[in-house]
């Protein structure tokens, strides 16, 4: 795409790539506080630097990219008060979305399908896919409130766990886990229990804060100097 074509319209052009860069982000193709490069970007998607800034603008915004004066544009690194808040705002939506299951909803199959992917991932060792395939798991959740606003918000949520979870060398343990419970709610959605599916979830997102927020602890622990 050249930028005299991309640049006729604007707007879209501006959401369609921000999204691009947030995928990069749940993928983990973008670590916390790496420096951006204008002249790449701008030339890996065909658009110019002016188009660049306003979505820099935009993802910085959405706490995605913070922008240093005389320094640039770099990936944000959340910490512990921000992981806080992503859980407080899973625990609103993909509460919601439980509620709003119903049987037949065709993200369940997405979701069955999505575990299968995961456990040859863990097979393979690959930590870093199986989180990618969890946070799928959990994106196609929320679509069960066939909701294209809360859809869009959550993917922001995700976009920064992912930046939270890309600071620890180790993510086994925090992947792990999580597999087996989401086997475990996905039957109860199936099954149409939508209380115990509920319970289920308000454990385990609770469980995974503690650890979320455990492991910043131990990297900061790490990271600190010794005196």
């Amino acid at each position: 795409m050249s930028a005299a074509i991309a640049e006729m319209d604007d707007a879209p052009l501006t959401a369609q790539i921000a999204g691009k860069i947030r995928e990069m982000l749940i993928s983990g193709e973008l670590a916390p506080g790496a420096k951006l490069s204008e002249q790449q970007i701008a030339g890996q998607f065909g658009i110019s630097r002016n188009t660049l800034r306003e979505i820099f603008r935009l993802l910085t915004s959405q706490n995605l990219l913070v922008h240093i004066p005389n320094r640039g544009v770099f990936v944000a690194t959340p910490g512990e008060a921000s992981v806080v808040d992503i859980y407080r705002v899973r625990h609103v939506i993909q509460k919601g979305a439980v509620r709003a299951a119903v049987r037949t909803h065709p993200a369940l199959a997405r979701m069955r399908e999505l575990l299968t992917r995961t456990e040859a991932s863990r097979e393979a060792g690959d930590w870093r896919s199986v989180g990618t395939i969890n946070m799928e798991f959990h994106r196609s959740m929320v679509e069960l409130c066939d909701s294209p606003r809360l859809s869009a918000s959550f993917e922001l949520v995700l976009a920064e766990l992912r930046l939270v979870f890309a600071q620890f060398e180790d993510t086994a343990h925090l992947h792990d886990p999580y597999i087996a419970l989401n086997c475990e709610l996905l039957v109860l959605l199936e099954a149409g229990d939508i209380e115990a599916a509920s319970d289920k979830l308000d454990a385990y997102l609770a469980r995974s804060e503690r650890s979320v927020l455990a492991a910043l602890q131990t990297a900061k622990q790490k990271t600190s100097p010794r005196i």
